[in-house]
């Protein structure tokens, strides 16, 4: 499947004329997998944790955030595919549009799939994913370490866990959160600033 049908959901929500949120060419950002975190006030506050794989972002909303904490359990619940390029979007997508609310970019960077079969050889990690468990290590401006996503209850939910050894802290508080892109907060990006 191209990235034109993976984000057909993405693009089937949107009026681009209107939200300043980029359609997707599915250009990769560079050699190495990326990931974002971007916090979203929108009908609610929450973080989306999208990770690379292939030519596009997969996506979750983590309503309490990913925790840098070992062993803190975060709800992520799976949302659509969002465009590559989705990793650089920051701003006000208007009120009445799908998501209307202000986005901030608060981490981003790179992740090494860390997920073996039982004879320890490295998986795909799309078919990781499929088959609802993936290992991988973040290397973000925020976020480092290892972390695992699990899927649990269906199709409907995961859970998000920083794992090994080490104390961290758990999420920040999202209103005084700062944008690794621009510095701003939530309230400075919504007013324009």
């Amino acid at each position: 499947m191209g990235e034109r049908e993976r984000l057909g959901e993405y693009r089937g929500k949107r009026d681009f004329g209107r939200t300043g949120e980029p359609e997707g060419s599915g250009e990769a950002l560079g050699r190495e997998p990326r990931f974002v975190v971007q916090i979203h006030d929108a009908s609610t506050l929450h973080f989306d944790f999208r990770l690379q794989v292939g030519d596009v972002l997969k996506s979750w909303s983590v309503p309490k955030g990913p925790s840098a904490r070992p062993k803190d359990k975060r709800l992520a619940v799976p949302t659509e595919d969002h465009p590559l390029e989705y990793e650089e979007f920051e701003g006000v997508i208007p009120k009445g549009e799908y998501g209307g609310g202000t986005v901030i970019v608060w981490d981003r960077g790179t992740y090494e799939p860390l997920s073996h079969d039982a004879e320890g050889r490295p998986v795909d990690f799309g078919e990781a994913l499929r088959r609802g468990h993936v290992s991988f290590r973040l290397h973000g401006s925020k976020l480092r370490g290892t972390y695992a996503l699990t899927r649990f209850r269906g199709e409907e939910a995961w859970l998000l866990v920083k794992s090994g050894g080490g104390r961290g802290h758990g999420a920040p508080d999202p209103r005084r959160a700062r944008s690794v892109r621009s510095g701003r907060t939530l309230a400075q990006v919504a007013a324009g600033e």
